[in-house]
């Protein structure tokens, strides 16, 4: 299986990032031309739950949408989600991201490294590397810094 990763520094603390990250609502709103919508189809986000994402215009040349099975939830650090639906099923199998934040000083109120990680198995030999995947999620995240919690 082949692996890609990427991250980004946030000028806000991991406790916030992650609470943003985890809370559909809010996601829902950074970057409503990057993410127009997502929503939980079953569950309410711990593993075995399924969520759709719908990308918004900026990216629809590359994803629509995907649905993911979330399979693990570490407290307070990272999940990780397998595709099981939409364009980057069609094109990779497995899909398996995992978005982390993780803090940079001793202080929680400090920076943090918001990461991506995907392990792939391309489905066929022309396929690419899910680059535009990887700059859309950190392009994305890089977003969380500029929104302002009502």
């Amino acid at each position: 299986m082949k692996c890609m990763k990427g991250e980004v520094e946030l000028n806000i603390p991991a406790r916030k990032a992650w609470e943003m990250y985890r809370d559909n609502e809010i996601i829902s709103r950074i970057n409503t031309d990057m993410l127009a919508g997502l929503e939980y189809i079953q569950g309410d986000g711990s593993p075995g739950s399924l969520r759709l994402l719908k990308l918004g215009p900026s990216v629809h040349g590359y994803v629509g949408e995907s649905t993911q099975k979330i399979e693990k939830v570490e407290a307070g650090c990272s999940v990780t989600y397998r595709v099981i639906g939409g364009e980057l099923r069609d094109m990779y199998d497995p899909y398996v991201a995992t978005f982390s934040f993780l803090p940079m000083g001793r202080s929680e109120e400090d920076k943090c490294i918001a990461e991506w990680k995907v392990e792939y198995e391309p489905l066929s030999p022309e396929t690419p590397p899910p680059d535009k995947a990887r700059d859309a999620a950190l392009r994305f995240l890089k977003s969380f810094e500029s929104f302002q919690l009502c």
